[in-house]
């Protein structure tokens, strides 16, 4: 069965952006050895799920990025897989998606996450979307969640996790960057 991955950047405080959809704070500690380490992460995927919000900013984004000459080669490398993955939108407003092998999903998140588990392929990565990601969380459908922990306090903002319940994880793996953002990987124990 394929694995459910989140992958995000947090602030050590726990918000995945700030009260306004704020990121410009992740981009701050980026470097070109994340990048390589999002680049393999990503490889080992071949479907990216996201919500309308992240869809939107991603569409906006890649799909000029992998013909840009001032990027870096790890970064073209994600871009060119960003815009030839299949990605899957969720969403109830959108009514059309523009961005290369995107398609749209209105129906039952549960019932069609569900179903993509149970095809053939390679993982299957959920990048922002913090929507979905809580509510995948509830239903218990995510597998990992692999967090870019930036060191950078907000105060407020956007919390990864909104749940009534408890997440129990157990950690598989770690690693530190100069900038001091650490990643960490938590598989779900169900």
């Amino acid at each position: 069965m394929r694995k459910l991955i989140v992958s995000l950047n947090i602030t050590l405080d726990g918000f995945m952006s700030g009260p306004n959809c704020e990121l410009d704070w992740h981009f701050q500690s980026w470097t070109e050895e994340m990048a390589e380490s999002l680049c393999e992460q990503l490889s080992k995927a071949d479907t990216i799920l996201l919500g309308r919000v992240t869809y939107d900013a991603m569409a906006k984004y890649w799909p000029s990025q992998s013909s840009n000459p001032s990027y870096p080669r790890m970064d073209i490398a994600f871009a060119e897989m960003m815009n030839n993955y299949p990605k899957i939108v969720f969403s109830k407003t959108l009514t059309t998606t523009e961005w290369n092998n995107s398609r749209l999903v209105k129906g039952n998140i549960l019932t069609e996450i569900t179903k993509l588990k149970q095809m053939p392929g390679n993982d299957m990565i959920i990048y922002g979307s913090g929507k979905i990601v809580s509510f995948l969380s509830r239903v218990n459908l995510i597998d990992e969640y692999v967090l870019w922990i930036h060191p950078v306090v907000l105060g407020k903002g956007r919390p990864l996790f909104k749940l009534s319940g408890q997440l129990r994880l157990e950690l598989i793996k770690t690693k530190t960057f100069r900038t001091g953002v650490v990643v960490v990987c938590y598989k779900v124990l169900k």
